[in-house]
């Protein structure tokens, strides 16, 4: 059986010692490390223990070979959008084809830190996204993620989630993404 533990474990920000920790009752890192890779066999019981250590339903540690899984695009906080140093997994994905995720990494505007945003790329019509936050390609691998206020022709005016920040304007975006899901952690 395919499984996801080590993306759900690293998408959390956990160490093999941390999770085998939480487990109940603990157990080593070199055995959370083998049920990872499947050099050990993952058991229904095992299962529970590893997916409550990670706070998650044990259906979300069972990767389907239909399953979906939707990477990254940009990390969100303070300073702005920033593609991430290297390739990342949302946790639960089932999303649809033309999905991307942001992480936010610092609290900023209504998103907290460790919030997942899950936008859906569109190519054109962006009236339709009009007072909602999306992710906007910039040069250089860089993104632009703020609430768009206006479209004018194919000039997107847009406002900053920082307070005190003023408005920007986008010309000719090759694509944007509109948040439709907001993943938190309770």
């Amino acid at each position: 059986m395919i499984n996801s533990i080590r993306a759900v474990r690293r998408a959390k920000g956990l160490t093999l010692e941390e999770v085998g920790q939480r487990c109940d009752p603990p157990t080593t890192a070199q055995t959370i490390g083998r049920l990872e890779t499947g050099t050990r066999t993952l058991s229904l019981g095992w299962m529970n223990r590893i997916a409550k250590a990670l706070g998650v339903e044990a259906a979300e540690l069972v990767q389907l070979p239909q399953d979906t899984q939707l990477t990254i695009t940009a990390h969100l906080g303070a300073d702005g959008a920033q593609a991430p140093t290297r390739v990342e997994q949302a946790l639960t994905a089932r999303p649809g084809e033309d999905m991307v995720a942001v992480r936010v990494t610092s609290s900023i505007g209504d998103y907290r830190a460790g919030d997942e945003i899950w936008c859906r790329r569109t190519e054109s019509d962006w009236t339709r996204a009009l007072n909602r936050d999306i992710l906007v390609p910039r040069p250089a691998g860089r993104f632009f993620f703020a609430r768009l206020l206006n479209v004018d022709g194919e000039k997107l005016h847009l406002l900053p989630l920082g307070t005190g920040q003023r408005q920007q304007v986008v010309s000719n975006p090759p694509w944007a993404a509109v948040a439709v899901r907001l993943i938190r952690t309770l």
